[in-house]
């Protein structure tokens, strides 16, 4: 059985910065349920495809999509294995972490 590495922390902060964004947010609840063309992004949106173009790339270099091309349109889908790269990372915080009662710094 192959283990399976750890992702570093290059993975982690890009993902997390790609989904630190209104715009790119919307992106991604768009393609939640299916597979759409740039054109239908910026009309859903409502975005020039300039403005667009700019998230859509730092969604692709987190890997957070897939880019499809066929004809002269470009179609994006969710890469969901990477969402489960940063489930994961979460995931480790609520196995792994200590619950402490909040106190007061300062009290009477």
């Amino acid at each position: 059985m192959q283990a399976t590495s750890a992702p570093d922390s290059t993975t982690i902060l890009a993902g997390f910065h790609a989904l630190s964004d209104p715009l790119r947010l919307a992106v991604i609840e768009l393609l939640r349920s299916q597979e759409l063309c740039v054109c239908d992004l910026c009309d859903r949106l409502n975005v020039q495809q300039s403005k667009l173009s700019f998230h859509l790339k730092t969604l692709k270099q987190a890997g957070l999509i897939r880019p499809r091309q066929q004809g002269r349109w470009m179609y994006y889908s969710l890469n969901l294995p990477q969402f489960v790269v940063l489930e994961q990372y979460l995931a480790e915080f609520r196995r792994t972490a200590v619950m402490v009662p909040t106190r007061s710094c300062c009290s009477d």
